[in-house]
């Protein structure tokens, strides 16, 4: 499996959650509403979820082993970092 497209729908600088993200795996396949949540200081990928009646979130999708989770993280992070670096060289 290999992440074709990684697409920075939405970046926030106010609150937790710096950007909405879409992937497309394989040229074949998307997933929607990934996030880039920064807590405690680091930036993390969270996988869309829903929240359950219990108050609960659960991944709607979400990697099944650390390496394509890493796989999701390396690459969702590279394109953010490349977005916000865009962003600063247009304020310059």
């Amino acid at each position: 499996m290999q992440i074709t497209e990684v697409k920075i729908r939405k970046m926030t600088e106010e609150g937790k959650m710096k950007a909405i993200v879409s992937v497309i795996l394989d040229e074949c396949f998307a997933v929607h509403d990934i996030k880039v949540v920064e807590h405690e200081g680091r930036l993390f990928v969270a996988m869309p979820s829903k929240r359950m009646p219990d108050g609960e979130y659960k991944d709607i999708v979400h990697p099944i082993n650390q390496e394509t989770r890493n796989l999701f993280h390396e690459k969702i992070m590279e394109e953010y970092n490349h977005v916000l670096a865009t962003i600063g060289q247009q304020g310059e």
